[in-house]
């Protein structure tokens, strides 16, 4: 009688997955292989250089090209140091890449609170006509720029590159999509509690932006370390050249030295590498949200 009131319950077969589902594991699949061709054909000269930097002068450039060396030559690595003035190219290179990264994360988020979150007459025509220089190439005021900096007396100091490059519109951009996604709402309730704009910028709105300041110190970095132009152009000492000058020289004096050329690269190369590797959360975190609007 209980068998008839509660009958066993039936066991239907596992539904077969839609086509859509199939379709859509299918394309994520063809995706991550499309990303994995792509980084390997990215990174693979990269690869050739390192194993480059471990190989023989002869070994470099034979054919077929040997993706690993036949004994690893790590004394190159070495002998970039005592050939070359490798100690001070780096320490020029690291002093201008961090002050001028100071500077322009200072700058460009000072700047970006106050077009973001004051209001003052003319506000959009200013950051219109300021981000407008970003659509002026550098190469069509270089030279007066350069006239006006030796009027200075700084040609052939550090001091030049610091002063060209220490202000930049990209980071006010960037910083200012940034603050926009802050709300009003915020920051007024800090000016009726009292508090300046110098205060407001500094205890609210720097906390707050980590991610986007991240970005902007890396891109600064970035590009104030493998800057070539501006060095070859003020930095005429040798004991003030960078890194990218340097291995310029060192090229041209040892131009048979493959080994070591690419010693140099890896050498100039790396830093950028691990630092980039370090902060790419950062970075990822800031460039997507500069995008967002409040």
């Amino acid at each position: 009688m209980s068998t008839l009131l509660n009958p066993a319950p039936v066991l239907l077969p596992p539904a077969a997955p839609r086509p859509a589902r199939r379709g859509a594991r299918a394309g994520r699949i063809l995706g991550y292989l499309a990303l994995i061709v792509a980084s390997a054909a990215v990174l693979l000269p990269f690869y050739w250089m390192v194993v480059s930097s471990l190989k023989t002068n002869n070994e470099v450039f034979t054919l077929p090209v040997t993706w690993l060396p036949s004994s690893a030559e790590w004394h190159n690595y070495v002998d970039i140091w005592t050939r070359s003035d490798m100690t001070t190219w780096l320490g020029n290179t690291v002093l201008l890449s961090v002050v001028v990264t100071l500077l322009q994360v200072l700058t460009g988020s000072f700047a970006a609170y106050g077009f973001a979150k004051i209001r003052f007459p003319g506000r959009d025509v200013l950051f219109l006509a300021y981000v407008g220089t970003l659509a002026v190439p550098w190469q069509s005021y270089m030279i007066p720029q350069f006239v006006l900096l030796s009027k200075w007396h700084l040609s052939d100091t550090l001091w030049s590159i610091i002063a060209i490059q220490a202000f930049g519109a990209l980071g006010v951009f960037l910083m200012k999509q940034f603050y926009e996604s802050v709300p009003d709402e915020l920051v007024d309730a800090a000016r009726i509690d009292g508090m300046s704009e110098y205060g407001i910028y500094r205890r609210i709105m720097l906390p707050l932006s980590t991610p986007a300041l991240a970005s902007l110190a890396l891109l600064t970095l970035v590009n104030t370390w493998n800057d070539f132009l501006g060095p070859l152009l003020y930095l005429r000492s040798n004991d003030l050249w960078t890194i990218q000058l340097g291995l310029r020289t060192f090229i041209s004096q040892y131009s048979a030295e493959y080994a070591l050329i690419m010693t140099g690269s890896v050498l100039s190369v790396l830093p950028i590498a691990v630092i980039f590797m370090v902060g790419q959360r950062y970075f990822v975190e800031g460039i997507a949200t500069t995008g967002l609007k409040g």
